[in-house]
Order: C-alpha cells, then sequence, then structure tokens
C-alpha cells in the first residue's frame, strides 16, 4: 500500500481497524464477509480488529493502540477526510528523528475542502485556546490525524479519554512529556458519505477536562510524568529538543 511511494519493505508496516460496538458490529459483519477478507488478500499486513469494549471513538483508537505491533503508528479517520499521501510524509518525517508528526490543516501548504462553517468557528477558537494556554505553537491540535513512535504511546498511558476528546490527550501528554514533534501541511476533505459522530455540544466539557487536565500536570507534576531525559538522546540532532516548536 506505501511501498509505491518509496517506504522500503524491511519498514513494519501494519493496518488495525478499530470497530466500535455494538453501533458497527452489523457494518463489520457484512465488510468481513466480502469486501474486508478481499482487501486483506491483496494487503497481507492489513488486518482488521474488533473493539470488544464500549463504543467511542476513545474506546477504537485505544484498542488499536493496545493491539499495534509496529515501531509507530498513525491515526487515521476512517472516513476518507484524510489523505494517504500525508501519512507517507508522516513517515519519512518520523525517518529524521521526530518522535511524533501532527498534521495542520492550517498552515502554508495545507488543503481544506468544504469545512463547515460553524465547525471551522469552533474549531479555531478551541485550538487558539490550547495553543495559548500550552504555547507549544501548533495551530491544529484538535485534528485525529497524527503520527508517533511506540515510546510516545508508552509514554503517555495511561489514557483517560474514551470519545474525540483523545484527539487533544495524545498530543498535549505528548508535548508536556518531553517528545519531540513536527508539524505538517495536510489535506482534508469532509466526509461524503455518513455523519460524523462528534457532538460538539456534548464533547465540549470532555475536551476541557483533558485540556486542565494535561495544563495542571504540565504546572504542578514537577516533570514526575516526563520521559527519561537519556531517552531524548535517541533521537535526531534536529528533533532532540523535547517538546520543539513546529518544524516543516
Amino acid at each position: 500500500m506505501l511501498r509505491p511511494h518509496g517506504i522500503p519493505q524491511a519498514a513494519r508496516i501494519s493496518l488495525a481497524l478499530p470497530v466500535q460496538d455494538p453501533h458497527t458490529r452489523s457494518c463489520f459483519s457484512r465488510a468481513s464477509g466480502t469486501g474486508a477478507d478481499a482487501l486483506a488478500r491483496r494487503v497481507p499486513t492489513l488486518r482488521w480488529l474488533r473493539n470488544e469494549g464500549p463504543r467511542g471513538y476513545g474506546y477504537a483508537v485505544r484498542a488499536g493502540l493496545d493491539a499495534y505491533t509496529g515501531d509507530a503508528v498513525c491515526i487515521v479517520m476512517a472516513d476518507a477526510s484524510d489523505d494517504p499521501a500525508d501519512v507517507v510524509a508522516y513517515y519519512r518525517k518520523l525517518g529524521e528523528g521526530y518522535e511524533c508528526v501532527f498534521g495542520s490543516r492550517f498552515m502554508p501548504g495545507s488543503e481544506i475542502h468544504d469545512y463547515p462553517r460553524m465547525k471551522l468557528l469552533l474549531n479555531r477558537l478551541a485550538n487558539w485556546f490550547i495553543r495559548f494556554l500550552f504555547r507549544h505553537g501548533f495551530n491544529d491540535t484538535t485534528n485525529a490525524f497524527k503520527a508517533y513512535r511506540r515510546e510516545v504511546i508508552d509514554t503517555v498511558q495511561p489514557l483517560l479519554s474514551n470519545h474525540f476528546n483523545l484527539t487533544v490527550e495524545l498530543p498535549l501528554k505528548a508535548v508536556v512529556r518531553g517528545h519531540s514533534f513536527a508539524a505538517l501541511p495536510i489535506s482534508w476533505r469532509n466526509r461524503t458519505t455518513g455523519t460524523s459522530k462528534l457532538e460538539i455540544q456534548e464533547m465540549g466539557s470532555r475536551y476541557l477536562f483533558i485540556v486542565l487536565y494535561v495544563f495542571l500536570e504540565q504546572h504542578l507534576s514537577r516533570g514526575d510524568y516526563r520521559r527519561e531525559a537519556s531517552s531524548s538522546a535517541e533521537s535526531a540532532e534536529g528533533a532532540r529538543s523535547s517538546g520543539s516548536r513546529p518544524s516543516s
């Protein structure tokens, strides 16, 4: 799938697809009978993962993070809003030594198609608030499309978010706990089928809880949760400083 883009065969590439229960159980059954099996035969590294826990975006992603086997993981929305070519760019950026790669829909070089106006306004306000609190220099923290090395996923445990607020818990914990990151412009396209499960009014308080939780950790924990300093020496020279500003 990614090798035509120059990713070597030796790279440990696997793809897990958590499926939410009980809402999507019937969808999984229909898919696994035909399309999913056929795709798995064409792509040997692909494997389907069934989320046996409660339904919800956060539960599904956490199930995938518990099951993946590679040296790094890329979280991609299943509604085709993210461009597979950007996954390749993430992979290459990780190869430069960065421990995280964050995609931004709002930096020079990015492309956005059909973003709903009200959601766009709320998105920019939320991301401005997060950027103001953490001073991390990144403008799209709420975007789910990000990549992490395995050591980052280990460092940010335990994860608390059960819903879409996981999209901010992962990157904020990674930055606060001392991991380097690069930001890249990405292409985003609004879904053309189905409806988003994100209920802004319902999720607002959950987002705020996680943001304040990590903010308090940053300022009150006295570094108890930061990764060991020796780990940073393993990063490439350009990505060595922990919690670095975005690089593109």
